[in-house]
């Protein structure tokens, strides 16, 4: 079997939206992440960037079950000792809606230079309002 490269100039690329409000969190997170790569396109080619881009809006009303709003824990380390903080999903959520969201589409996306591209095709409000109306995106229900 042959690789497939596509040059970039040559690849349509779409805008979408994903209305989380109501929708579990992870699978919301999976199916940007599908779209951002391009695993949706016939021409998908692992290493480069050929994805379309998504905005996700009511980012902060998406779902999770269970107590994993007080179990699941969020951690970051300041880089000295004793400097580990760890906040559950209730806290992350309150201070930065957008967050829980974004660093799960981030854990499903590639590392390195390439997941870090792709990354920034998603694009996630907290609200419903977004300033990509310019770019005709079509809505995806899921």
């Amino acid at each position: 079997m042959k690789t497939v490269f596509v040059k970039p100039a040559s690849v349509e690329r779409k805008w979408f939206v994903i209305d989380a409000e109501g929708k579990v969190l992870g699978r919301v997170a999976a199916k940007v992440a599908s779209i951002v790569r391009g695993k949706n396109k016939a021409i998908f080619t692992p290493h480069q960037e050929i994805g379309d881009f998504v905005v996700v809006v009511n980012a902060e009303k998406a779902v999770i079950s269970g107590r994993k709003a007080q179990q699941k824990m969020y951690y970051r380390h300041s880089g000295y000792p004793g400097g580990l903080k760890a906040h559950n999903y209730e806290k992350v959520l309150a201070r930065h809606p957008t967050a829980p969201l974004e660093n799960a589409i981030k854990g499903m996306l590639p590392k390195g230079p390439l997941g870090r591209k792709l990354a920034k095709n998603a694009r996630v409000y907290a609200g419903a309002a977004h300033p990509h109306a310019a770019q005709n995106p079509t809505l995806i229900d899921l």
